[in-house]
Parts: structure tokens; sequence; C-alpha cells
């Protein structure tokens, strides 16, 4: 099973609040609803296309919660692709805190969350998408967990909020494996982890570069 992380970021990083005003407002965010008025229909079909062919889900907590109440309590899910999928395939929650999901077909994964990741990779074929969950990306990330990672990255600098990566952190290399710009502007990017960065061994005098 292949485990794909796909994350909605502005240009400086921020991924919180993007869908509402209200959507998530700690921390004193104002900026809620950002990426609405960017989207467009390319960007649509993608997301679609995304989530209609994820196998199953993984979330962490916050995401879970800020999803649950809106996908999972659409009257027809079956009249929009992204619910249709989140709603009829198993979900997964990472949390220590979460104890009773109210979203039908929710599985909470409270123990040891690498060894439960694993052996979901292990015993099941297809993707398992995660979407948001920017605690969860960059812990999956530092323990190797992620076989492909999606950003979306919408042209605006939010210039508040939870940013997808922090100020320090595990560093990781990447490898584009593809990247398209959709007609409003949003850059839709695929990575695969690739090991550690290498960095430049030697000292250039700044009169070379510049």
């Amino acid at each position: 099973m292949r485990l794909t992380t796909t994350t909605n970021v502005s240009v400086d990083g921020v991924m919180q609040g993007l869908g509402g005003a209200d959507e998530d407002r700690r921390g004193g965010f104002e900026c809620g609803g950002w990426a609405i008025p960017l989207l467009d229909a390319e960007t649509g079909d993608y997301l679609s296309e995304v989530y209609g062919g994820a196998t199953a889900f993984l979330f962490g907590r916050r995401t879970y919660e800020i999803f649950a109440p809106y996908w999972g309590a659409m009257i027809e899910p079956s009249a929009n692709p992204i619910a249709a999928a989140l709603n009829s395939r198993p979900k997964y929650v990472a949390s220590t805190s979460l104890t009773d999901p109210q979203w039908s077909g929710t599985t909470v994964l409270a123990g040891d969350l690498a060894a439960a990741i694993a052996e979901l990779k292990a015993d099941h074929d297809g993707d398992r998408l995660v979407p948001g969950s920017g605690v969860l990306v960059r812990w999956l990330l530092a323990n190797d967990l992620v076989d492909q990672l999606d950003l979306l990255t919408y042209p605006v600098i939010v210039g508040q909020g939870t940013r997808l990566f922090p100020e320090s952190g595990p560093d990781r290399a990447l490898e584009l494996l593809s990247s398209r710009t959709t007609p409003r502007g949003i850059t839709i990017q695929s990575y695969r982890p690739a090991g550690c960065p290498e960095y430049a061994t030697s000292t250039l005098d700044p009169e070379d570069v510049f």
C-alpha cells in the first residue's frame, strides 16, 4: 500500500483555516477561507480524482474533527465524489484523545502509531490518503512512512497561521514526480521522499557567486 499526503498551503506555507472563516480560529487566526476564492475547476477535478482513488483515509485528530461534521453530515454524499469516497471507505485517526468517533467507518489508532501504520501499509492494497493533518504529516515524514507528498500551493501570502513545516525540524530531500499549474495559479506538485539532503562542503567567495 502507498501512503500519500495531500496538503493545501499558501505560498508562505500556511495550511490553517483554508476552507472557511470559522473552520479553525486557533491562536486568533483571522484569515479563514483564503483558499476558496482561488479554487478552479481543474483543482476541483484533481481533488475529486485523488480522493476518489483512495482506498482509505488517515487523519490527524484536528483535521478529522474539521472533516467529520462537514463531509460526514452531508445528506446525499453520493452527489459529491469527495463526500462519496470519505463516507464509504475506512477512516483511521491517529489520536490518543479521541475515544468516541461519531463518523461511521472510523477506527482510532491510539497505541504504537508506527506499528499500526506499518501494519496498515503491509495488509492492504491501494492508496491511503492523508488529507491536511500537518502534525501527522511531519511525524510520518520523520519516521519515513510517506511514499508520496502532494502539495497544492495557492498564490496567496496569508501572513499568519499554522505552517505545514515549522521553523525547525528534520530535513528531507524530495524528488519531484510531477508539476502543473491551474488556470488560477495553483501549483500541484507531487514529490517522493528521497532521504537526507546534500549540502555543499566548501565555502564559496560571494564575489564568485554574485
